[in-house]
């Protein structure tokens, strides 16, 4: 929508789907919410009673502490709405200096696709608190090989950098200043330095809030027992380590959604917990994530055993081949499964993400991955003797025995 792609109605689903299907569809804000009496209250002033409730209140963008971030033409980016305001901008001021706070996927997809629609037109500088970019989806030697690509595509990358304020002239963004003094000029700026939920409503209800969001059990269900909650807007455990973690992605929503939908049904189908995994294009180049990084790892006590795989996007004889990177992450405990991280410079290879989803779900371990066999065509996969699924598992299968 922000590089005019697509349209808030190409991604958002007709009113009428919802009323064909039986659903009464009701368009309001609830300001008040009674759990003890079961009632919520629009703004109209209108009532409507419930049996049984489901939140799913989502989250929005953390508002930055920044001097000047009230100044028109900065902005942040949550909503469907966010993406329109900032459109719309673009459209009407036709800023050229873009200035992004935050180096996450948010911000460096934004970036890409502006920078793509409009080449030579843009100058574009990315400032990250941590030392790389994407810092909670890559380990350092992966996301340096990104970043140099992102600066090759005319990105100026300060990393490891801080802004102090925003500066502004006559109510509008004008440049932001580092720590160190450094003043970049803008006259856009976007700010992703993370999310928070919404839950304000779920205060009113006075359900079980912790650190990241609404207390849910393994079913979705919160602290009152006709009270259910999935999204952004509820507390996650992480499916390895079995702490509470901080996720905000599309893919556990919707499957909370479906949960929720079948816990209501009759069906008591537990949520897994999250392994946040999440994948992103910038310009030609695909990134992704699941699961613990090696830094992460070590964090959580584990031992890491990191092994990584060259491989390309199809057979070797075929035209167009191009390359792609695998870095997986076992215990060398217990020789699970930890994570994985792809680099790729082809769309196929990084839907292989999910394959290493799905192994960390079924608690496979490395002699298990070195018999792994996929199915393979020369057109859209490399030589069976280049899957490097199993060609990392073969690593460290040889770093076990050393």
């Amino acid at each position: 929508m922000v590089a005019g792609v697509a349209t808030v109605d190409s991604i958002t689903n007709p009113d009428r789907m919802f009323e064909e299907a039986g659903i009464k569809v009701v368009l309001g804000k609830v300001v008040q919410a009674d759990a003890v009496n079961k009632t919520l209250m629009l703004a109209d002033g209108s009532t409507i009673r419930f049996d049984k409730l489901i939140l799913g209140l989502g989250a929005r963008q953390m508002v930055s502490p920044l001097a000047g971030s009230t100044l028109r033409g900065v902005f942040t980016l949550r909503s469907a709405a966010d993406a329109t305001h900032l459109r719309d901008y673009l459209d009407a001021e036709n800023p050229r200096r873009l200035v992004f706070i935050g180096a996450g996927y948010t911000n460096l997809e934004t970036a890409s696709l502006l920078l793509s629609a409009k080449p030579n037109f843009y100058t574009a500088t990315v400032i990250e608190l941590m030392q790389y970019p994407l810092p909670l989806m890559l380990d350092r030697e992966l996301a340096q090989g990104v970043q140099d690509y992102l600066e090759e595509k005319g990105l100026k990358m300060k990393m490891g950098e801080k802004a102090a304020r925003i500066l502004g002239k006559d109510g509008r963004v004008s440049g932001v200043e580092l720590t160190s003094g450094e003043e970049i000029p803008a006259d856009f700026v976007l700010i992703a330095v993370g999310a928070t939920p919404n839950l304000e409503l779920a205060q009113q209800l006075d359900l079980a809030i912790e650190k990241f969001g609404i207390q849910v059990n393994e079913f979705l269900e919160t602290s009152h027992p006709d009270i259910l909650a999935g999204g952004d807007c509820v507390e996650k455990l992480h499916f390895i380590t079995k702490k509470p973690v901080l996720s905000m992605l599309r893919g556990p929503a919707v499957i909370q959604g479906r949960l929720m939908a079948k816990r209501l049904a009759g069906h008591a189908i537990p949520f897994p917990g999250v392994l946040n995994n999440s994948a992103v294009k910038l310009f030609d180049k695909y990134c992704a994530s699941v699961g613990l990084t090696e830094e992460t790892a070590r964090r959580e006590g584990f031992e890491p055993l990191p092994v990584s795989a060259a491989s390309r996007s199809k057979h070797g004889m075929i035209p167009g081949v191009k390359p792609w990177t695998l870095k997986l992450v076992f215990d060398r405990q217990t020789h699970k499964l930890l994570g994985g991280q792809i680099i790729s410079d082809s769309e196929s290879p990084v839907k292989e993400i999910d394959t290493i989803n799905a192994l960390i779900l079924g608690g496979k371990t490395i002699p298990d991955l070195t018999v792994l066999m996929c199915a393979g065509t020369p057109d859209c996969s490399s030589e069976p003797s280049l899957e490097p699924i199993t060609i990392c598992a073969e690593q460290a299968l040889q770093k076990l025995s050393k």
